[in-house]
């Protein structure tokens, strides 16, 4: 019958998944007890041990096999910018990235006045009609309405699938007409046909699955708004993203060849004047995501994607690439290329070379010079530079460290004159300093991160790369920002194009107080990045230096909105809060991070602010407790904004003899205000000799 529910026995365990606040506990039991009283499978979790690896292998699993998932939605999840359903969020998501029938997927549910604008729900929950269930009361039309979305999902998925070919494919149990049966030997020759057709598509004429029909794209619509309203699509010109290039060696362990390779590819596109090329984090957050063309552009603001594939034997590779404009859907180039290995380096500049004149760019004489600045012609240096790169990426523990470390070391050992190499070697060590080394061992890896910078530099003066290297170095181990200005400037003038490099340079600018260019350079970095948590971060932490509280504050919910269970943004975000004034606002903010140092910095500053002396107090003894005389210049800053004046130069004292990095930002930090006019405080800022 019509409205029938489905039975529970046809409906998958876990058929719907709700999530929610734990605050709104009782609301979501409601709305539970309703679904469950038609019939209808709920996952519903009310335990308390939501977090550690129980809590992830249960929910991954659940959201990842839901028929429906509910996000109920209300101020307590507005206020909350944390939280594991926060996670849950993400992750469904990132689900509906992958499913055509998103609206089929994703069922919002406001149990208060939230507005379906509220900046803190994903953009994907605020695309959809909300259903409004005060307080969780649940009537029958939605019960009705979750039970039709559950029997449209589980039939659509016994569908019988049909062919552009070869007409109606019957479903799994269906009689097949005499008209369509083949004989088994017809049938094996057909296999063998297919096959081999297949293999040759694949190799040789690699076409991507992305690309929809030529069409004009426009950017969607607001919610309620005419189709009329409509703006065309119009990205910059010669603007480009580059997608990971798919694995076609048969081994998933060769995954880091294909995307080091496609990096390195992306890298030398961004050393061609004219060309904007999209990062690397961004352009790769589409990976195993089955979105198509027209999306990504829209979602990178660029007017052509490159694409390929690559095949790696013992001694050669192969690599299809294929050019597309996202404006009209059409491929504008595509070749394919077969080299040794050896001849990866010049490959790069070819492909690079043949994209830039198919986009209509006038090359100068000496792009191939460009393209290959530091570089190797070695294939197991650069194998191993590769390796080096991609566990570095992903590193989370000192054997993670270590195992990068020696992945360059023996990209150098085979291959002294590997630039790049020393390069990303001085920064990944100047991390490990900074994360990682305890005791000595810190000055002994900031002294080796200088080596290998200056050798960088040495071998190769135009690798910008090895001048930023050398720039991060010399201000974080040496504070010697006057040659430190210099080198970030040279970087810069090397590789306008690189978000790395901008973001990079932007802090230090804003840390020397040049805010005009500081914010330049970060809103750049965001336009060629734009779903990189890290490039907004960065460039609100440029914000609150220049004293721009609310774009900071704007910037860093942006960046928690890309990333929110990277806990220290939170810290960060109060403090920007704080630095506004809005001191309940903050406290919300760090007490997410209470857990990390960052955090217990911030709430000994607001709980003071908030007149809870002995909770402030608390902060500080766990903060000292946790990191010791080493935090030296953050309980500069907590007494500072404390008024205890002689302890706050008492500590800024010992973090010069120490030779702090945070340093670096004295010079315009808001917490240090209390003491700018103290003699002792200016001559240490007269020491550390900050450039003009």
């Amino acid at each position: 019958m019509e409205g029938e529910w489905p039975k529970p026995a046809s409906i998958a365990t876990g058929a719907v998944f709700l999530s929610y606040a734990s605050q709104d506990a009782e609301a979501a039991q409601r709305i539970c007890e309703a679904l469950r009283s038609a019939g209808l499978e709920v996952w519903f979790d009310r335990s308390q041990l939501r977090g550690g690896d129980a809590w992830d292998q249960s929910i991954r699993k659940q959201i990842r096999t839901c028929a429906l998932f509910i996000p109920i939605i209300s101020r307590n999840t507005h206020a909350r910018a944390e939280g594991y359903f926060r996670l849950e969020w993400k992750l469904a998501v990132d689900r509906s990235h992958l499913i055509s029938a998103t609206k089929a997927f994703l069922l919002p549910v406001a149990i208060d006045d939230t507005p379906d604008d509220d900046e803190q729900v994903p953009d994907r929950f605020r695309e959809l009609q909300w259903t409004r269930l005060p307080a969780g009361e649940t009537p029958p039309a939605f019960v009705e309405r979750v039970g039709q979305l559950l029997s449209s999902r589980l039939s659509a998925a016994t569908l019988p699938r049909t062919s552009a070919v070869s007409g109606a494919i019957p479903a799994i149990g269906q009689t097949v007409p005499s008209s369509l049966r083949i004989n088994p030997l017809g049938l094996a020759l057909l296999v063998v046909f297919v096959a081999a057709l297949a293999y040759f598509i694949a190799d040789k004429f690699w076409i991507s699955k992305r690309v929809a029909a030529p069409q004009s794209l426009t950017t969607p619509a607001p919610a309620g708004a005419a189709a009329t309203s409509a703006v065309p699509f119009s990205p910059p010109a010669h603007s480009l993203a580059v997608l990971p290039f798919v694995n076609m060696s048969g081994d998933p362990a060769q995954e880091y060849f294909s995307d080091g390779l496609t990096e390195e590819l992306l890298n030398s596109l961004t050393r061609i004047d004219e060309l904007r090329v999209a990062a690397r984090t961004s352009a790769f957050s589409f990976k195993g995501k089955d979105t198509d063309i027209g999306t990504i552009a829209r979602k990178l603001n660029v007017a052509a994607v490159l694409e390929g594939s690559v095949r790696r034997s013992t001694h050669t590779v192969r690599i299809t690439a294929q050019l597309i404009d996202a404006v009209t859907g059409f491929h504008v180039w595509s070749q394919t290329y077969d080299r040794a290995l050896g001849d990866v380096l010049a490959l790069q500049t070819e492909i690079a070379t043949s994209v830039a004149n198919a986009l209509k760019i006038t090359l100068l004489a000496d792009t191939s010079s460009k393209i290959e600045v530091g570089g190797t012609e070695i294939p197991a240096a650069f194998d191993a530079y590769l390796r080096g790169k991609k566990m570095g990426r992903t590193a989370v523990s000192d054997a993670d460290t270590q195992a990068t470390l020696a992945a360059y070391a023996e990209a150098i050992h085979l291959d002294p004159h590997f630039a790049m190499a020393f390069a990303e070697r001085s920064l990944e060590l100047t991390n490990c300093a900074r994360f990682n080394a305890r005791g000595p061992s810190v000055r002994a890896t900031l002294d080796k991160a200088l080596f290998d910078a200056r050798t960088a530099v040495s071998l190769a003066p135009d690798l910008a790369e090895g001048h930023y290297a050398l720039g991060v170095i010399l201000s974080e181990g040496s504070l010697d920002f006057a040659q430190a200005d210099e080198e970030y400037e040279r970087a810069l003038a090397l590789a306008s194009g690189s978000p790395r490099i901008l973001s990079a340079y932007s802090r230090h600018a804003a840390e020397l107080g040049h805010a005009a260019a500081a914010i330049a350079a970060a809103r750049r970095a965001v336009t060629l990045d734009p779903l990189n948590f890290h490039v907004h971060r960065t460039a609100a932490i440029v914000f609150l230096l220049a004293r721009q509280y609310t774009d900071a504050i704007a910037a860093f919910r942006t960046a928690i909105s890309l990333q929110p269970d990277w806990v220290p943004n939170y810290a960060l975000l109060g403090q920007a809060q704080y630095a506004q004034g809005d001191f309940e606002a903050a406290r919300s903010s760090c007490e997410a991070a209470r857990a990390e140092e960052v955090g217990q910095v911030c709430l000994a500053m607001v709980y003071r602010k908030l007149g809870r002396q002995s909770d402030s107090e608390a902060m500080l003894q766990s903060f000292r407790s946790s990191v010791g005389d080493i935090g030296a210049y953050d309980l500069a800053g907590i007494y500072a904004q404390w008024g205890d004046i002689p302890q706050a130069l008492h500590w800024l004292e010992i973090a010069l003899r120490q030779r702090a990095s945070g340093l670096a930002e004295l010079k315009v930090g808001p917490e240090l205000d209390p003491l700018r006019k103290e003699p002792r405080f200016q001559a240490i800022e007269q020491e550390l000799k900050f450039p003009n």
